[in-house]
């Protein structure tokens, strides 16, 4: 059964929930240390709720670097990552860094904090894209349209700040739709500026080819793939405001003011 609970910080040390701080498992100085991480940052308490089950303790998700839990920093709700003991890496710095940048042209959860073993961030309340596809709600021809438009452009102002996400070619996880149908690209743990951005390009093959592609044709009259395609070829090579706008005529979106 999951568990709802809600701990302050400073209650941890020497229970169970001591390990969603620094799972797999570390030092009892450990846990007390980033207690005292959390407090810095103003996190108050964490909330345990959420599909994902450590030792029947509910948090909001888990991945090969963190856990993510809900949490309260000054009052207010927010998704807190932690950084594992067993993570690849000795610090959220970097994925703090590359966040900020995301935020930079309004892509990503909002940042809040960055510490060593921290992400502070928005929470965002939503569910993963390709389940709120399966949906009949987001069958709805507009609400449909409206989805990847959005995410569209955001891919765009990621590739133009040459940030590359990295997983949005198969986006399981990394873009949620919140209940009023807006989606937001969230974890920019594999994120880098070190490779070609491949943004835009990604997120629309999965769209096409990707688990979700037969059901958005459902939705949306998509033009023939090799149509798409050539578009696609021409943004690579270019990567200019136009080439993305003839993306979105060619798939009959509407285009903003970029």
């Amino acid at each position: 059964m999951p568990n709802y609970d809600r701990i302050p910080v400073t209650a941890f040390v020497g229970t169970g929930y001591s390990r969603i701080l620094t799972y797999p498992g570390a030092s009892a100085e450990e846990v007390k240390a980033r207690i005292q991480e959390l407090a810095e940052i103003g996190v108050t308490e964490l909330c345990f709720e959420g599909s994902t089950l450590i030792d029947g303790i509910s948090i909001l998700g888990k991945g090969c670097v963190g856990l993510v839990t809900k949490a309260t920093l000054d009052g207010a709700p927010i998704a807190l990552k932690i950084r594992r003991t067993d993570a690849d890496r000795s610090s959220m710095g970097n994925e703090g860094r590359l966040l900020r940048m995301a935020n930079s042209v309004d892509v990503g959860p909002r940042l809040m904090a960055a510490t060593k073993n921290f992400l502070a961030m928005e929470l965002i309340e939503g569910v993963p894209l390709f389940r709120w596809a399966e949906s009949s709600f987001a069958l709805k021809k507009m609400r449909a349209k409206h989805v990847l438009r959005r995410l569209l452009v955001d891919c765009f102002r990621l590739d133009t700040v040459g940030l590359d996400h990295g997983e949005l070619s198969h986006a399981p996880k990394n873009v949620l739709v919140s209940r009023t149908g807006e989606p937001f690209i969230v974890d920019f743990e594999t994120a880098s500026t070190a490779r070609r951005v491949a943004n835009v390009t990604s997120l629309l093959q999965y769209f096409l080819f990707g688990r979700i592609s037969g059901r958005i044709r459902v939705s949306i009259k998509l033009p023939r793939k090799n149509v798409v395609l050539k578009a696609l070829v021409d943004y690579k090579r270019e990567g200019s405001v136009e080439t993305f706008q003839n993306i979105l005529s060619v798939l009959e979106l509407e285009q903003p003011q970029l």
